[in-house]
């Protein structure tokens, strides 16, 4: 991912922006401090350069991804328990309801699990943090999509001192092991930092404001929320430096642009869904017998 003063890597053996590996580029390494002010969020570290361009790029994956996921859904069908899990994370307003939106627009609705994990109910309060999005993986063949996640549980966690430190901390650990069993079972876990600058938020905020269409949007709560980013900022880098690993690793997608950030996150998945290169099972009975008595019948 480009860091400030960076210029996305232009040299004379630069490659297209379309047969460049965008997980590359925007994966966040583990283990390493992360600064999130050194990421502008309205950076194209690659491939559109502009909203019509990007709209089109977008438009354009849409065959392809949909070939990809009926071709998993197939797969499944004969016993592979592949899958795929997006995972959505970010400020309020960075755009996880919208990129939902935009990707589901791309695939078949049905083959896809979606959840959007708001505050815990009774009943999930009284299990361990992750009962509840075990319940909620998707199934071999299917593209799940969560709004919000398991991460919580160690964001606003921390921010708002829900549980001890000492809790909050032994929850990384839990989170990398649960992400390693899911790889181990088939799920290419695909885990996006909506990263989204404070002014725009603002702007957003704003835009909600302004129109009474999108009132049912607004939470005056935001705006509390908002005295808090510096610790909401600190949270999320600690969790992207401790839970950024080789099998689940983190990517930070610049959410300013909303053309931008969805190009990318539907490029990611794009590359992801390649990556698992499923085909269909061949059928189990005899084509040309089953031909002759579909003409005779």
């Amino acid at each position: 991912m480009a860091k400030k003063g960076s210029k996305g890597g232009k040299g004379k053996d630069q490659k297209k922006p379309e047969q460049r590996d965008l997980r590359r580029l925007l994966r966040i390494p583990g283990g390493k401090p992360v600064d999130l002010s050194s990421y502008p969020a309205d950076a194209i570290p690659a491939g559109p350069k502009d909203k019509a361009e990007g709209l089109a790029a977008t438009a354009g994956m849409g065959g392809e991804l949909a070939a990809l996921q009926e071709r998993l859904y197939a797969a499944s069908t004969a016993g592979d328990r592949r899958r795929v899990l997006l995972v959505l994370q970010g400020m309020d307003t960075s755009g996880k309801g919208g990129t939902v939106k935009h990707v589901i627009g791309l695939f078949n609705p049905s083959g896809c699990r979606i959840r959007a994990f708001k505050a815990p109910t009774r009943e999930e309060l009284n299990h361990p943090f992750l009962w509840r999005i075990m319940r909620a993986l998707p199934q071999p063949g299917e593209i799940g999509i969560f709004d919000r996640s398991h991460y919580e549980d160690v964001l606003i966690a921390r921010v708002r001192e829900l549980v001890p430190h000492r809790q909050l901390g032994r929850r990384y650990g839990q989170i990398e092991r649960f992400e390693q069993s899911l790889v181990e079972d088939g799920v290419s876990v695909v885990k996006v930092f909506l990263h989204i600058s404070e002014e725009q938020q603002r702007r957003r905020l704003l835009e909600r404001l302004d129109n009474p269409d999108k009132h049912w949007k607004f939470n005056p709560g935001d705006i509390d929320e908002r005295a808090l980013w510096p610790a909401y900022q600190k949270a999320y880098e600690i969790a992207l430096e401790r839970c950024s690993t080789d099998a689940a690793p983190w990517y930070l997608v610049p959410a300013d642009r909303k053309w931008y950030r969805n190009w990318a996150v539907s490029r990611l998945l794009l590359e992801h869904l390649r990556e698992l290169d499923p085909q269909y099972p061949k059928g189990d009975f005899d084509v040309e017998e089953c031909r002759a008595r579909l003409l005779a019948s």
